[in-house]
């Protein structure tokens, strides 16, 4: 991987909630090439391995651990795990996250002929529990880790906490409400938090990436010959520059926020990179 651009994060220790899927993965390596400690949590350990194995082979120093997101005592156990390999937590990755078919409506819009259709889903049918667990995965997915890891950065210089929210926080997109809503409240938590940390130098700042091609989202955006979907379609002739974003085009506003010399006095925003997206008004 090549960085845009170098800072120095010797010394320091980073937490990467979901470190084992693409795009934090990538984050992971990003932070070790800088000489971060890498911790990559995931609740797939042999994701978090795999990612972990492969900055220790390119000279840097990562470990993965297992964590739920969503369960207080294994991010206890993650933490000290953390603590005792590297000290502790200097950067938090709030990157765990996802959606799930049970909080997804199967068409875009509502007709009334679809009401009573058995091969649909529709607003009427979402399955409370479903949405509940997209919800609880992207907010609570947040909140919890940082409840367990931000303690350690009180009274430290240059810590920060970066959350990861989506272009659904901005403007809801069709059939997912469940993880529309829930990165909506990253975001305004992310803002919240970072009020609230202010007065003991932790800043809080989220990237709400636009449409990037991940294992979560390819079936959505190509289907099984390679070809893109109509969903891809109306995607691209909403995004100006007309094409989907490279993972490796996240890594710059991920280090100008984790580095304390560039963006020292950036805290509480939330920064698109989308291609134009959230700007085009479709006219």
């Amino acid at each position: 991987m090549n960085l845009p651009f170098d800072i120095d994060l010797k010394g320091k220790t980073a937490v990467v909630t979901g470190g084992g899927g693409v795009i934090c993965g990538m984050f992971a390596q990003a932070l070790a090439k800088c000489g971060a400690n890498v911790a990559i949590l995931d609740l797939r350990l042999e994701n978090a391995h795999k990612v972990a194995d492969e900055i220790n082979q390119n000279g840097g120093k990562a470990i993965g651990v297992a964590a739920n997101v969503l369960e207080v005592d294994s991010l206890k156990q993650a933490h000290k795990v953390v603590t005792e390999a590297f000290g502790g937590c200097d950067i938090l990755i709030n990157g765990a996250g996802g959606n799930h078919p049970k909080g997804t409506t199967t068409k875009e819009y509502l007709y009334s002929e679809d009401i009573g259709n058995s091969e649909l889903v529709t607003f009427f049918d979402l399955d409370p529990q479903g949405v509940e667990f997209v919800f609880n995965l992207n907010f609570i997915g947040t909140l919890l880790p940082t409840q367990i890891f931000s303690k350690d950065m009180v009274g430290k210089n240059n810590c920060t906490i970066i959350n990861i929210s989506s272009m659904n926080a901005f403007t809801p997109l069709t059939k997912i409400p469940a993880y529309s809503g829930a990165k909506a409240a990253v975001s305004n938590f992310t803002q919240w938090l970072a009020v609230h940390m202010s007065k003991v130098g932790i800043r809080v700042n989220a990237i709400a990436p636009g449409f990037f091609v991940t294992d979560q989202n390819r079936a959505l955006l190509f289907d099984s010959d390679g070809n893109a979907t109509p969903r891809t379609d109306k995607i691209l002739s909403a995004t100006p520059m007309n094409r989907f974003g490279e993972i490796e085009e996240l890594v710059g506003t991920l280090l100008f926020l984790v580095d304390s010399k560039a963006s020292t006095f950036v805290n509480g925003v939330v920064i698109p990179v989308d291609g134009g997206f959230s700007a085009y008004s479709g006219v």
